[in-house]
């Protein structure tokens, strides 16, 4: 969240489809018509963002359709340019993936009032007639946060990574503040977290300065991968893996690198495939553009990694956790017959 201003969430690289010509219809495409999607991302920079265009490009290949990348790659003024751009080119259908209601409200509502269906992964548009894709982020926290009250019974210092107003990281929050309340052993000594080009690194800074504040820290809870990789960054420059452990969220073929290696202190995290993700919201916004049944709310379902499960799978790529745990695979979500 990912989540996930720049955007989320929760990190891919740059990437751009190629351009197609403008068109002026913005009705339902007919059946014998290619359907013609606008992706309109916030942040592109990161191996989550990454493996989520990949599953996203490969479904709209799948289906036939033609996707069109604007990557905004964390401007937030630049997404919603580039989300009008895509309203005056009158795509058949426009997926949002992450950004600030402020940003997207304004063209979301005119992709609306031209007819135009808009699906929006992570980002409360606030327009009505939208079609809101998530991870189940309430689940996914839990998850989690569970195993940390399990592996520390619910007794420790913790070191909380959390910026507001991202949607997903939002939702967490929530989770998190009630896993406090029902757990009155657990502290929060320290709130860290930066959400840019380069999270990882200026949360490392940000757990290094607070880990030195408070000795007595037992458990990070880092529920955005990004976060987590900072959080282990920290523990690694310190020499405190064996004392410090990294609850997190999300998965990536990079997280994975990091969770196996030996000695990581990241021990859980809880997450969807985003290549699997990417692909529901393409199959989403095809659906809306050919009159299709789809669900004014997806969720698609987390599930629970701990570092031994990762280890023992022998799982070093997303695609080899597709094949170890099928779980993350949702085909029926949002399915086009």
């Amino acid at each position: 969240m990912t989540l996930r201003t720049p955007a989320l969430v929760v990190g891919g690289i740059a990437a751009t489809g190629a351009l197609l010509l403008a068109g002026c219809a913005s009705t339902p495409a007919a059946d014998d018509d290619t359907v013609r999607i606008a992706l309109v991302r916030q942040l592109s920079q990161g191996d989550y963002y990454e493996q989520w265009l990949a599953g996203a490009q490969a479904q709209a290949d799948e289906l036939g359709a033609e996707l069109q990348i604007f990557n905004a790659d964390g401007d937030n003024a630049q997404q919603s340019t580039d989300l009008d751009s895509a309203v005056a080119q009158g795509f058949d259908a426009i997926a949002i993936d992450h950004g600030n209601t402020e940003t997207v409200q304004p063209g979301t509502q005119a992709a609306i009032d031209d007819g135009i269906p808009v699906v929006a992964f992570d980002v409360d548009t606030e327009v009505d007639g939208v079609v809101n894709i998530a991870q189940s982020d309430n689940e996914l926290a839990s998850l989690v946060l569970e195993q940390l009250v399990a592996d520390t019974a619910g007794e420790a210092e913790v070191i909380y990574a959390y910026v507001a107003g991202f949607a997903p990281l939002d939702r967490r929050n929530a989770v998190w503040e009630e896993t406090l309340e029902e757990n009155p052993g657990l502290e929060q000594v320290a709130q860290v977290g930066a959400v840019n080009e380069s999270t990882a690194a200026d949360t490392a800074s940000q757990v290094s300065a607070a880990l030195q504040a408070n000795p007595g820290t037992t458990a990070i809870f880092a529920p955005y991968d990004e976060f987590a990789k900072g959080a282990v960054l920290a523990l690694q420059d310190l020499g405190l893996e064996d004392q410090v452990k990294v609850y997190g969220a999300d998965i990536s073929t990079a997280d994975i690198e990091v969770i196996t290696a030996e000695g990581s202190p990241w021990v859980a995290t809880a997450a969807t495939d985003p290549a699997n993700v990417g692909a529901v919201t393409v199959r989403a916004a095809y659906l809306a553009a050919t009159g299709g049944d789809v669900d004014d709310s997806i969720e698609v379902p987390p599930f629970l990694f701990t570092r031994d499960a990762l280890v023992e799978s022998g799982a070093t790529t997303i695609l080899d956790l597709t094949e170890a745990f099928p779980e993350l695979s949702t085909p029926d979500v949002a399915p086009v017959d």
